[in-house]
């Protein structure tokens, strides 16, 4: 089977695989094998016999026999098991041993990956997609993997530039990994400045611990302070708008509203208000808990019971209509949800205490 393998690539192939063999990759470029051995890196250079392309199938027909016991490369069984958790750990390790992407590509899936062999797989394939899939394993992000992994996408945000999916993904799991400094919390924040999508994630997953902007509260009327204290819903929520991390979360959400860039944008932030102006687990239709005794109480805060009532009813569900006729982006989509975003606006200026709606 290896007779068409140059007689010195095959003897220091099975050199090299008789160690202590962690991960493999192929180097199509300039035609070597390297290795990552408990030493360290070690690299076979390649002498084709034949056609490059013939050449790798060989080379990596030995690999995958040697760690596999199938010739044949990455079966397609083998695919459906990794992507679906059929695999143990033990097992998965080989599929870094036969130099084929698509089987990293199956441990970074797995569900199953642990920190030692998310090292191996990032050695094998650092890519911004297989970092923000590994960090979203606890066992990564809680290993000595996380850190690098963020470190690593924090480094590489910049290049996203306006991919907004990928900045959405990106920061959530880095937001979700638990990895991240306040000064790099503070660092991805500030991109908002130049792209405002950098805001949804926090207003999404982090809202209770975002960035310390500086922004001012709004003084607590003592009628809210009493309701509040005596655990009205409602007045709760609303002293929490009040707060200087209310106020941030308002002001940051009032410049996405201003200019979302695509659809997915606007889906994210509309599910991010009505999860924050509400308690967790209520239905977006649902009446808010309190609302009318709250209203009784402190009438003089009508304008805010208003605003309170409109962003806990805000979700995804109202831009289906129509979302679902358009694929519009930039500025024409704007357009086209402005009857649904200027009366947010509005509630949003109220809260702020810059206008009444």
């Amino acid at each position: 089977m290896h007779e068409e393998l140059a007689p010195e690539d095959l003897l220091r192939l099975q050199v090299l695989l008789a160690q202590e063999v962690k991960a493999v990759r192929i180097d199509e470029s300039n035609m070597s094998v390297v290795a990552l051995t408990a030493k360290g890196e070690a690299s076979v250079p390649l002498n084709p016999t034949t056609r490059p392309e013939k050449y790798l199938r060989l080379v990596r027909e030995l690999l995958s026999g040697h760690a596999l016991g199938s010739p044949g490369g990455y079966p397609v069984y083998l695919s459906r098991w990794t992507r679906h958790g059929q695999m143990e750990t033990e097992n998965l390790g080989k599929l870094l041993l036969i130099g084929e992407p698509e089987a990293v590509v199956a441990v970074v899936h797995s569900p199953v990956l642990t920190d030692e062999l998310a090292e191996y797989a990032w050695w094998a394939m650092p890519t911004i997609e297989h970092a923000r899939l590994m960090l979203r394993r606890e066992a990564v992000a809680r290993g000595r993997m996380g850190r690098v992994l963020a470190d690593f996408l924090v480094e590489h945000l910049p290049f996203l530039q306006d991919d907004h999916p990928a900045i959405l993904d990106t920061v959530a799991v880095l937001l979700a990994s638990g990895v991240l400094d306040e000064a790099q919390r503070l660092t991805i924040w500030r991109c908002g400045n130049r792209t405002n999508t950098y805001y949804v994630p926090f207003l999404e997953r982090a809202a209770e611990a975002l960035p310390d902007t500086g922004a001012t509260p709004r003084p607590v009327p003592e009628g809210l302070e009493r309701l509040a204290a005596e655990g009205n819903v409602a007045a709760c929520l609303l002293r929490r708008a009040y707060s200087a991390a209310g106020q941030t979360f308002l002001a940051a959400a009032a410049e996405v509203l201003d200019r979302p860039e695509t659809q997915e944008v606007v889906n994210h932030l509309f599910n991010a208000l009505g999860v924050y102006f509400r308690p967790d687990g209520l239905p977006a239709e649902a009446p808010l808990p309190g609302l009318e005794a709250a209203r009784a109480a402190c009438p003089e805060l009508e304008a805010e019971w208003q605003a309170l009532e409109a962003l806990a009813h805000t979700s995804e569900a109202q831009l289906t209509p129509i979302f679902a006729r358009s694929s519009a982006i930039g500025s024409l989509m704007r357009r086209k949800i402005a009857p649904l975003t200027e009366p947010l606006q509005g509630h949003i200026r109220v809260l702020r205490g810059q206008a009444k709606s």
